[in-house]
């Protein structure tokens, strides 16, 4: 039986869990692809550095990358080192020397992942990254393969776990942002540095990602709008259960008036939806098409287990391709979609604002949004002395007109503060 070789940059968390799914599951592995997988070689930073690899994979260990992309016996490349540079010049070297590559980046594919297609596209090999976005969740395939023939109109999901941990536990036990997050550190569910995370940088990529697959459009990192998480309180989540919300941060790819719109931000959507019953670092995915309706996705979204699922999946994959001399789909992005900026976005909003008790507030605040065409959709009023809280939902408008009216409350002498700002998904459409 033939035997192919397996060169892999990097043995952190997923590396490592890679490299035992291989072993673990080796025999049927070799069945199902028709060959058998070999690991040859694998580039670390550290070779003192203990790792939960099987024993005999120690004697592979080099410090040398490109003792895995330069050497002609191996077969495919697996990236799991994560990072930009160095990563994309090894990758492209691999690719330059024909060899198929299996990564989980989604930074490198989030920003620079156009350089690497069209490397792979000019040299005939392979590009597989389903580990890149939600873990071991199989999501990329569907989009590139099964759902080839639809068009599809929206993808909206959780896909973070880190965060949606912070937000159930906010939700739950009715703790500060600050506590949930010690919470997430103490459980190992965050990065060293949380940021990537809690600020949604980490979600931004992989809506790239996403809406450049569902939309056959380049979209990179910086195309999508992102808020995080930091700023959401326990008052905005008990105000949400109230009003009979969830708060969840969402990555949002939607086809509008001719664009695209790609979007990563907290938001409040109604108890009975599905995304708001994900609970603790579980992530789920809708996707939206035109014949299909709407698929959801839904499992583990992070961690080095699910991930590495994924991972030799694509593995499998890439082998049978080359037994049979053929190769899979190639990224398509054939349209030329202006990707539309916040401004041009619509949704519903919660705003909480504290405003002067005394009569005549409620019609300047009403006037402020009627002056630019914002309609509220509901308002309740709870008083504190002298000062007052307005919680407000409006009807579905544009993100400009929201933030003039913000503006212009800002500038009333009865309003103490604009609170809060939240949009609000799932809802009106």
């Amino acid at each position: 039986m033939e035997t192919l070789r397996i060169g892999q940059l990097g043995c952190g968390i997923v590396g490592s869990a890679v490299l035992r799914l291989l072993d673990r599951n080796a025999t049927d592995i070799t069945h199902r692809v028709g060959a058998r997988l070999e690991v040859a070689k694998i580039a670390v930073r550290n070779l003192s550095k203990e790792r939960d690899i099987p024993g005999e994979m120690a004697s592979l260990l080099t410090t040398d990358p490109h003792e895995v992309v330069a050497d002609p016996s191996i077969d495919v490349v697996v990236e799991v080192m994560g990072g930009i540079e160095p990563t994309r010049s090894f990758l492209l070297e691999a690719i330059t020397n024909g060899k198929p590559v299996v990564t989980a980046n989604k930074e490198l594919l989030a920003s620079l992942g156009g350089e690497l297609f069209a490397a792979a596209a000019e040299k005939g090999v392979d590009i597989y990254f389903e580990g890149a976005v939600a873990g071991g969740i199989p999501l990329i395939r569907p989009l590139r393969e099964s759902l080839a023939g639809e068009r599809v109109r929206k993808v909206m999901g959780i896909v973070n776990g880190t965060t949606n941990f912070i937000l159930t536990r906010m939700s739950e036990e009715g703790c500060s942002f600050a506590e949930a997050l010690a919470e997430a550190e103490r459980l190992g569910y965050t990065e060293l540095d949380p940021t990537a995370d809690i600020e949604g940088f980490d979600p931004a990529a992989k809506a790239a990602i996403l809406a450049s697959l569902a939309f056959n459009t380049r979209v990179v990192s910086g195309d999508v709008y992102r808020e995080g998480i930091a700023d959401v309180t326990a008052q905005d989540i008990a105000y949400a259960k109230r009003l009979g919300y969830a708060v969840k941060l969402l990555a949002i790819c939607e086809q509008q008036d001719g664009g695209v719109a790609v979007r990563v931000h907290p938001a409040m959507i109604p108890a009975s939806h599905p995304l708001a019953g994900v609970r603790d670092n579980l992530n789920a995915v809708f996707v939206e098409g035109e014949d299909v309706g709407e698929l959801m996705f839904y499992g583990r979204g992070a961690g080095g287990p699910p991930t590495s699922v994924s991972v030799v999946g694509d593995v499998t994959t890439v082998a049978r391709n080359i037994l049979s001399g053929g190769r899979g789909p190639a990224v398509a992005w054939y349209r030329t979609t202006e990707v539309r900026s916040i401004d041009a976005m619509f949704s519903q909003y919660y705003i909480l604002l504290n405003v002067a008790d005394r009569p005549g507030v409620l019609a300047a605040v009403a006037g402020a949004f009627g002056e630019h065409g914002v309609s509220i959709a509901s308002v309740w009023q709870e008083g504190f002395g002298d000062q007052a809280q307005l919680v407000m939902i409006t009807h579905r408008g544009r993100e400009a007109d929201l933030q003039a009216t913000l503006h212009e409350l800002r500038s009333l002498d009865a309003v103490t503060k604009v609170t809060s700002v939240m949009r609000v998904e799932g809802g009106e459409a």
